[in-house]
């Protein structure tokens, strides 16, 4: 059996050297039942634009090939003995080749942290005299030790009372990740869509969205009455089963093939949405998504998402 795949690797920030391409070539031809096609080395210039936090330059090795020994998932399985992160420097992924055709995609990401570098739940808590208590709820829910529901709302409780216009305060601080403006232009100017679903609210992701020009968002509504935060949300809470469900439900309205969607993400709440997708992606994530991710990207650039579907 003979599978058609594409090697991304994307240098890791950590990496105290990377290997040249000849060492990246050499170590993928010592895979038993790999045989290349083509390969290319590329450095990626540092990021700097306009809302979006500075981003450090990367390399990225694309690859074609032949695999031999069974599907992907054999694949990946073969490459991870190699250990690139500890003695390359380099994350090796394996991608179905197919996601790299001309086919329409679906990207959907999570927003703090992904999208974008903060953790709005937590911002809000410091204009609320609150910050390092709910700080360290939000990790704990982040690395898959805590209910993401039950400390949802045990976090908004802490800002009942903030007068409503806290809300556009933070959200005039959020800043994208590196590369995200980049990512969301060349998937819509492919004709591609591009989705988020976030456990954060709606209130301050609104006009982030609207900024990138996004094909579709979701996320909690924060209850107001008088101008003032109950400390409730409204309707369904963001689970990770809602955001499961929400990458399905888009891949069907926008009449995408399964094989074609690719999701993103950091933290525990994103871990059945990166099953769900074709190609599940960890961004600087924490353990309990790389545990289950298909791929990981380990540098502050979130357009290194693009290569995985050959943009």
């Amino acid at each position: 059996m003979s599978t058609s795949v594409n090697i991304v690797a994307i240098s890791r920030a950590d990496a105290p050297l990377l290997a040249t391409e000849e060492q990246l070539v050499a170590a993928l031809q010592a895979v038993e039942g790999l045989e290349l096609e083509s390969g290319l080395l590329m450095e990626v210039p540092a990021s700097r634009v306009e809302r979006e936090v500075e981003g450090p330059a990367y390399s990225v090795y694309l690859a074609s090939a032949q695999w031999e020994r069974g599907g992907v998932e054999d694949a990946r399985g073969a490459l991870g003995l190699l250990d690139g992160a500890r003695s390359l420097g380099f994350d090796l992924n394996v991608v179905p080749a197919e996601l790299a055709n001309d086919e329409k995609k679906l990207l959907v990401m999570d927003v703090d942290s992904t999208l974008i570098r903060q953790e709005v739940i937590d911002e809000l808590a410091a204009a609320a005299g609150r910050g390092a208590e709910v700080a360290e709820v939000t990790e704990r829910a982040m690395r898959g030790e805590l209910d993401f529901e039950a400390s949802l709302r045990e976090r908004v409780a802490t800002l009942a009372g903030l007068d409503e216009s806290v809300i556009d305060e933070v959200a005039s601080k959020v800043l994208y990740s590196p590369g995200a403006t980049k990512l969301v232009e060349v998937f819509l100017a492919a004709g591609h869509e591009v989705c988020v679903v976030s456990g954060g609210f709606v209130q301050v992701l609104s006009p982030l969205a609207g900024y990138l020009n996004l094909s579709k968002a979701r996320a909690n509504v924060l209850d107001i009455i008088e101008g003032k935060l109950t400390g409730k949300v409204s309707g369904e809470v963001i689970t990770g089963e809602v955001k499961k469900e929400s990458l399905k439900e888009w891949a069907k309205e926008f009449d995408i093939k399964s094989s074609q969607t690719i999701a993103v993400g950091d933290g525990a709440n994103d871990v059945l949405m990166i099953l769900e997708a074709e190609l599940g992606v960890a961004f600087n994530a924490k353990t309990a998504l790389l545990e289950v991710a298909d791929a990981q990207i380990n540098t502050l650039r979130l357009d290194a998402v693009r290569h995985f579907a050959g943009l």
